[in-house]
């Protein structure tokens, strides 16, 4: 994703392409789409978060950075787990498992 984002931001700036592309209804959709599967990750998020500010600022990056972000908040969250931990461990909020 980082890379595509950062050959597509090359090519052409994400502003100059808005006026046009934005009549599209395809464009319209996908969008809607994208945004309604970050707003169900984070409330995920949000339920394994304990606190507020965490959870305003993965808020903020899912909404600016979108699978990036999603990306890096399931390494995170994968690299705090212990070994033998199940996906339980990952999916459930339980502060035994938590660093």
């Amino acid at each position: 994703m980082l890379g595509v984002t950062t050959w597509a931001g090359r090519q052409v700036a994400l502003w100059d392409i808005f006026p046009d592309i934005a009549k599209q209804p395809w464009f319209v959709a996908t969008l809607f789409d994208a945004y309604f599967g970050f707003l169900t990750f984070f409330a995920w998020v949000a339920y394994k978060e304990f606190h507020w500010a965490s959870r305003v600022l993965w808020l903020i990056g899912i909404l600016l950075l979108g699978n990036i972000a999603m990306a890096v908040y399931m390494l995170v969250k994968l690299f705090q787990l212990p070994a033998n931990s199940s996906v339980e461990d990952l999916l459930l909020k339980r502060k035994s498992v938590l660093k």
